[in-house]
């Protein structure tokens, strides 16, 4: 299977990707942000049954570069996305 290439920027949509991939993505996302200076992102899960926003919550609660995260606003996504600080 061929990586997918992604750009580094400060919002990701996680609708293009398999549950499985979501853990690894997230890692590698984040240490880009931070290698380019994005330490602000908005994570769009979407709004669903709220499975997949658990899963990355619990994802974000144990990542060590993560540094608080919360809903975003409802002109951000609501409960369908997630804002996501990082440590700089």
């Amino acid at each position: 299977m061929e990586p997918v290439i992604v750009s580094i920027e400060d919002v990701l949509d996680l609708h293009t990707f398999l549950p499985k991939e979501v853990p690894d993505l997230l890692e590698d996302y984040f240490s880009e942000c931070i290698s380019s200076n994005i330490f602000s992102v908005r994570i769009i899960h979407g709004k669903g049954k709220g499975i997949l926003k658990k899963r990355v919550h619990g994802l974000l609660k144990k990542n060590p570069m993560v540094k608080s995260f919360k809903d975003a606003p409802p002109e951000d996504g609501g409960w369908g996305a997630t804002l996501v600080e990082l440590n700089r």
